[in-house]
């Protein structure tokens, strides 16, 4: 059985079900490449789906040493290449709010570069990740 559904809707726009829950998400073309830019487009989930795959690892580690990651958040930046039209970097800024130990920032920040969606994208893309933690996170 299909996880997700896509319909493409016209213009440019699809619309995304996860089948088990029902939930849908809109994606459009973005502005520079014929669309309305309405929607996150595809390539903006790609990076999204990186960022949140580094959150769940670091979240699966946290539960394990006890720590809440609750109101952590990733900056993205995704840089578009041209010929051929693709990803060619995501920049990931990570804001931590807490105080952790030495050994606790290094198991959270392996833990997020065992994730799978970065283990399937292609090697020559560019991933720049970045750990902010404490008093940084205030910016």
């Amino acid at each position: 059985m299909a996880t997700l559904q896509t319909r493409y809707l016209g213009n440019l726009r699809t619309e995304i079900t996860h089948v088990q829950s029902g939930n849908k998400v809109m994606t459009d073309a973005p502005l520079d490449n014929h669309g309305k830019g309405e929607y996150i487009s595809p390539t903006d989930m790609v990076a999204a789906a990186l960022g949140s795959c580094m959150f769940t690892l670091m979240g699966i580690a946290a539960q394990r040493l006890e720590i809440d990651l609750t109101g952590a958040r990733v900056d993205i930046q995704k840089v578009m290449g041209t010929d051929p039209r693709r990803i060619v970097e995501i920049k990931l800024d990570f804001y931590l709010p807490g105080d952790y130990s030495d050994k606790d920032k290094r198991i959270l920040e392996g833990a997020a570069m065992t994730c799978p969606v970065g283990k399937s994208l292609h090697p020559d893309l560019k991933e720049n990740v970045t750990f902010h933690y404490g008093a940084e996170v205030a910016k």
